[in-house]
């Protein structure tokens, strides 16, 4: 919850049905007090009710919008109770600064502002699947740019015969095929070290970049893999026992993210345009 160091007053008694006002805004209705709309300077609502804004048009009775109707009922409770309050999984910090701009509601956006500048933390989890002689690797990661670093590191190896098919001879000569891991979706991959079967003359290894290692035991792989998100920046923060059954463990990590500062540009009109840009780091 955020709040605003400025009083709320409300008035008592009956209200006059000329100071309801509804609004669609993108095809969801609000109705609410014309008080309400005209909290703070500059009024943009206010001039939408004197009929001075030309992005507002009354519509069978209703002040019309083109908007995002969600995000302007977070709006339309903080003119009503002057706090921010945001579901627990709200993420749509930008889109409705965005509105907020549009609104000209300049104490919401510094609200807005003080949230996307607080770090974050990256989140980050490995699954790992023992088994008998082969050995499963699942990562999944918040950030897709942390999953593309990780599978440039990692190089699966593949044992292949370097003599052709027909040879007679019944120890060929074996090379390995460098292989990337999976990628299932942007935000997770996957690769197995180890074999099949004791008899399984085909052995995948695993490389993690700069180590020049190739690691077919899934405990040493693991154990590489660690080292290399805690030299990241990673923290390991948890572990657990997805099931005991298919011996699969689960090793979740946090990195904190740097902070990000929002340029505001109020050369454009009626819209303001909201530029993210990396925080200067500190020399």
């Amino acid at each position: 919850m955020y709040c605003i160091n400025e009083p709320l007053t409300c008035s008592k008694g009956r209200i006059n049905s000329q100071e309801l006002v509804t609004l669609n805004v993108g095809g969801k209705i609000l109705t609410t007090r014309s008080s309400t709309l005209k909290q703070f300077p500059p009024p943009r609502l206010a001039r939408m009710l004197d009929g001075r804004d030309q992005e507002f048009r009354m519509v069978d009775g209703h002040f019309f919008v083109d908007r995002d109707g969600v995000l302007f009922s977070f709006i339309l409770d903080f003119l009503r109770t002057h706090q921010l309050l945001l579901p627990t999984d709200f993420s749509d910090y930008l889109r409705l600064q965005r509105e907020a701009v549009f609104y000209e509601l300049d104490s919401l956006v510094d609200l807005i502002n003080q949230e996307l500048l607080q770090p974050k933390p990256e989140l980050l989890e490995v699954h790992f699947f023992i088994g008998t002689l082969k050995f499963f690797f699942r990562v999944f990661g918040s950030c897709s740019k942390t999953i593309e670093m990780l599978t440039g590191k990692i190089t699966v190896f593949i044992e292949q015969p370097s003599a052709p098919t027909w040879s007679t001879d019944p120890f060929p000569q074996m090379t390995l095929l460098p292989l990337p891991p999976q990628r299932p979706s942007c935000h997770d991959l996957v690769f197995q070290c180890g074999s099949d079967s004791a008899t399984d003359s085909q052995i995948r290894y695993v490389s993690i970049k700069p180590d020049n290692r190739k690691l077919a035991n899934g405990t040493n792989v693991l154990g590489l893999l660690i080292d290399t998100l805690l030299k990241e920046g990673f923290h390991l923060v948890s572990t657990r026992t997805v099931s005991s059954e298919d011996k699969t463990e689960c090793y979740s990590f946090e990195r904190m993210k740097s902070p990000h500062a929002l340029t505001v540009s109020k050369t454009l009109k009626p819209e303001t345009t909201i530029m993210l840009e990396q925080a200067q780091k500190k020399k």
